[in-house]
């Protein structure tokens, strides 16, 4: 059982409804990445994809994300746990802070291949969640 934390986290139950919405929110950032050829676009849209796509899992487990700093560690951490996949928290937190840098430094741009295989990557987070 996975340990959705307090402080971190708020007891929510949501409708089918509500988390089709979340889900087809991450799916239509993901189709962006997909579309695009613009490596920062891609990036940044996988990098929303997967948020969104933990936003969408954490619901599913009756659980809303408290919005206060340090909260996309807090939904790769739970995404991570909830399909049991390491690498989610190992390379979504790697994109996390180069997109800090990116955001908050203006110090990081990322290229064409690692901007397709960070789309590689998130989506085939998203196969093993069966939302694709």
């Amino acid at each position: 059982m996975i340990n959705f934390e307090r402080q971190h986290f708020q007891k929510i139950s949501f409708k089918e409804e509500q988390i089709g919405q979340f889900i087809k929110s991450a799916l239509h950032d993901l189709k962006i990445a997909e579309a695009s050829d613009i490596p920062d676009v891609v990036f940044r849209f996988s990098y929303d994809a997967l948020i969104k796509l933990g936003i969408a899992l954490i619901a599913k487990e009756g659980h809303k994300v408290r919005s206060a700093p340090g909260h996309h560690v807090k939904i790769l951490e739970k995404l991570s746990q909830i399909l049991k996949e390491e690498d989610i928290l190992v390379l979504g937190n790697k994109m996390r802070q180069e997109r800090n840098i990116n955001l908050y430094d203006g110090g990081f741009f990322v290229g064409d291949k690692d901007s397709r295989e960070y789309f590689d990557f998130v989506e085939s987070i998203f196969k093993k969640a069966g939302v694709k």
